[in-house]
């Protein structure tokens, strides 16, 4: 009796645990980069992921912002001026996935003077058709 009463406590435990997440924001981001990098090859390079996001201890985080993290920055920029803009900011989220308040207020920062163009992509076919429409104009 006391095995098994241990046995189904352990269970419930691990029941009630969290799932841990799932890295889905992650592979669609790999795919548009290995997309953009096979079909621009001559651009490589120009596509770059900003490592802002991550969990980190208190020290890492402090250490990061004195060298200039900034909460809210996208996910990608491709570094190429096109006939409209000087850049293109892409956040990167699942179907699901909704931008946090530090995005959307990075998000205006950087679009008020018309100066970028930011945009959320939810997909690689997503990402596909606003990086194309975004280089027609390169």
């Amino acid at each position: 009796p006391l095995f098994r009463s241990s046995f189904e406590q352990a269970l419930a435990q691990q029941k009630a645990k969290r799932k841990s997440p799932s890295n889905e924001e992650h592979r669609i981001q790999c795919s548009c980069v290995r997309w953009f990098n096979l079909k621009y090859r001559k651009l490589q390079g120009r596509l770059f992921a900003v490592p802002n996001g991550g969990k980190r201890d208190a020290r890492t985080a402090a250490i990061l912002k004195e060298e200039g993290v900034v909460a809210g920055v996208a996910d990608l920029i491709l570094l190429i001026p096109n006939s409209f803009y000087g850049a293109l900011l892409i956040e990167m989220k699942t179907a699901k996935g909704k931008q946090s308040p530090s995005q959307k207020q990075w998000e205006k920062l950087v679009t008020e003077q018309g100066e970028y163009k930011y945009i959320v992509c939810h997909s690689l076919d997503e990402f596909i058709n606003e990086v194309e429409s975004y280089l027609k104009f390169y």
